[in-house]
């Protein structure tokens, strides 16, 4: 995985909740491997608008965080599925929280952006 040069700061809880979760699609891929779809085929259709290399770098740091669960199937042609951990259903409950606020806030979001 790359690695910056700048050392990150991981002593605070905040910095690394944003380490695991921060990434422009990984909430996407987690509220989608909750709903159900576990194939890579049906994630990167339920996110046409990014890249399979991105959503695949994301998916691999996801796994690494020990966030979701990579299954291989021993067939022809491979067959991998992802799931979500005990640490994955956790964050679940952080992302509806943030998906809350940002329902909140999305009034005033916008009206900022427009003046």
């Amino acid at each position: 995985m790359y690695e910056k040069k700048i050392p990150k700061d991981l002593s605070c809880g905040l910095n690394i909740a944003i380490e695991v979760i921060g990434g422009k699609w990984k909430a996407n891929l987690l509220a989608n491997i909750n709903k159900g779809m576990k194939r890579p085929s049906e994630l990167h259709k339920s996110i046409p608008q990014a890249s399979a290399r991105v959503l695949n770098q994301q998916l691999s740091e996801l796994e690494f965080h020990g966030i979701i669960t990579k299954k291989i199937y021993n067939v022809l042609p491979p067959k991998v599925e992802y799931s979500l951990t005990t640490g994955g259903d956790s964050l679940l409950e952080v992302l509806y929280a943030m998906k809350s606020w940002g329902e909140g806030y999305k009034e005033t979001f916008h009206s900022l952006i427009e003046s």
